[in-house]
């Protein structure tokens, strides 16, 4: 035989909302992400270009968002299936007088390593910088082409 105590006399604690502590958390949590994405130079470290690379049956194409950079002030180096892009984007000259409000545009080098997929011909690479955009182009070599197959059976 059991005997069932009942408890309908009794509500459950609802747990306690502490905003403080919700808000602590946070804190934590956002400064613990931070800390780990931190180096020396994190408030002075020059820009990171946006960089998109796709694929063609033929070749590779490789377009990095650089306004503000001259073409003589980048360098591409492809070797195999790398490409390597860096550059410069000088500091404008200050001007004496004027003060800032508001400087988010950086200036000073980068650089930037790609690895593709398969090798290129390093040769037959083109590089065109128009309107704030480098893109270049790297022909597939013939091994790196995708080629179709036909499945032979062994009955005759």
């Amino acid at each position: 035989m059991s005997t069932a105590i009942s408890q309908s006399g009794t509500r459950p604690e609802k747990p306690r909302v502490r905003p403080f502590e919700m808000l602590r958390q946070e804190f934590d949590d956002l400064f613990g992400r931070l800390a780990n994405n931190w180096d020396a130079h994190w408030l002075a470290r020059d820009f990171e270009a946006a960089c998109d690379v796709s694929e063609t049956a033929d070749a590779f194409q490789l377009r990095m968002d650089l306004p503000g950079i001259k073409p003589q002030d980048l360098v591409v180096q492809v070797t195999g299936d790398t490409v390597h892009i860096s550059g410069e984007r000088k500091e404008e000259s200050d001007e004496k007088g004027k003060t800032y409000h508001r400087m988010e545009r950086r200036s000073g080098k980068f650089e930037e390593t790609v690895r593709l997929p398969a090798p290129v011909h390093d040769d037959q690479v083109q590089a065109e910088y128009h309107a704030g955009v480098l893109t270049v182009t790297l022909p597939k070599t013939r091994a790196s082409t995708l080629r179709t197959v036909k499945v032979q059976t062994a009955e005759k």
